[in-house]
């Protein structure tokens, strides 16, 4: 892998003290606040919640930022002590048998826990999360179903079937594995096309577990392709890889990998959904550009072709670099989120050009894995 240049390092390291300091004025103007999105750059607003599925996003970057403070220090007691007061009320849904977004709540938070600290208690709240996100794996079509209805699975479960891995490898129950592979195999063959895009949202008949049709809802259509979602399954298969070493998963995260590659600008950042007519086209994407880089990072590691590899991580840093420069909230003294240009959900309306907690998060882990 190549080194970063000083100037990149610099403006990665200021950017990464940026953050925090968006996070710890988040903590203290709106105490034990999850929010989702920002309305106006403010976090906290009246309007729909909808969902709680990105709770772990922002305890999770609390245990970045713990994590890689001066060991002892004044800075690293708050962080390490906001994160742990912010994370714990999370433990109960840990049994929700109606999410399909366990992963995202306890993999930000628990996991990140017991990596630092290694306290048994902790690896036990994320098994028992991945054991409850198995249940809701329907046998005839071979997949988890999303929380909208049993015929459904969506593409961002790719992202949440790790935790599944998890608890099979820190139990030996090959039953969980077989589950979180036989999702990802049906992901793959209904939701990821021929030349790496993606759909949102697969519709299957319950009865005989047939596939009928690809849709969406948060996507531009049922056949486009929505770009956070296509950043759900690069980043996704890319774990499930890491887990499995099926080469099969490895070749899907880099064919929605080099998607993402030809056909986003030049700067990397994309608009929120491929497909999108071009008038539409210039609502861009920061979040989907965050988990981008994130998967890349990841990515990079693996695949066997060095010059490949390459490629992953040089667009990841190019990526970081165009969110830094371009999209930081800091160029606004009253934002108060890290990253502007995020799009949480186009047809209701919702956190539209807004920070949204997930691109926040995963902005902090691709600067987290440049750094370190």
């Amino acid at each position: 892998m190549i080194h970063l240049a000083s100037d990149t390092g610099e403006v990665f390291s200021h950017s990464y003290q940026f953050a925090q300091r968006q996070v710890r004025r988040l903590i203290e103007k709106h105490p034990m606040l999850y929010p989702l999105h920002t309305k106006d750059g403010v976090w906290a607003h009246e309007g729909e919640i909808w969902t709680r599925w990105s709770d772990g996003f922002l305890p999770g970057m609390m245990w970045i930022f713990a994590k890689h403070a001066e060991p002892e220090s004044a800075e690293a007691k708050y962080w390490y002590e906001n994160a742990v007061r912010y994370t714990t009320p999370l433990e109960p849904r840990k049994k929700n048998r109606d999410a399909h977004d366990l992963g995202f709540l306890f993999l930000s938070t628990y996991y990140r826990w017991y990596r630092l600290r290694h306290e048994p208690a902790k690896k036990d709240v994320i098994v028992d999360a991945g054991s409850i996100l198995a249940t809701r794996f329907n046998e005839k079509g071979g997949y988890l179903k999303s929380y909208v209805g049993d015929n459904s699975v969506f593409i961002d479960t790719m992202m949440n079937v790790p935790i599944i891995l998890y608890a099979a490898r820190e139990t030996g129950d090959r039953k969980l594995r077989d589950i979180a592979l036989r999702h990802a195999r049906t992901t793959r063959r209904v939701l990821v096309r021929g030349d790496g895009s993606t759909a949102h949202e697969g519709i299957f008949d319950t009865d005989t577990g047939e596939f009928l049709r690809q849709a969406t809802h948060q996507g531009y259509r049922g056949d486009s392709c929505w770009s956070r979602g296509l950043t759900w399954a690069l980043y996704g298969f890319t774990t499930v890889y890491e887990y499995s070493r099926d080469p099969h998963f490895l070749e899907t995260a880099q064919a929605c990998a080099d998607f993402y590659i030809t056909h986003s600008p030049a700067d990397g950042i994309p608009p929120w959904d491929f497909n999108a007519p071009m008038e539409n086209r210039t609502l861009l994407d920061t979040s989907a550009a965050a988990i981008c880089a994130a998967g890349l990072l990841r990515l990079c590691r693996l695949v066997p072709d060095s010059m490949k590899g390459h490629l992953y991580w040089s667009t990841a840093v190019r990526i970081l670099r165009s969110l830094c420069e371009k999209h930081l909230g800091k160029i606004d003294p009253k934002w108060e989120g890290i990253l502007k240009g995020g799009v949480y959900h186009v047809h209701k309306g919702l956190g539209v050009d807004e920070s949204v907690m997930w691109g926040e998060y995963f902005f902090c882990e691709a600067l987290e894995r440049v750094l370190w």
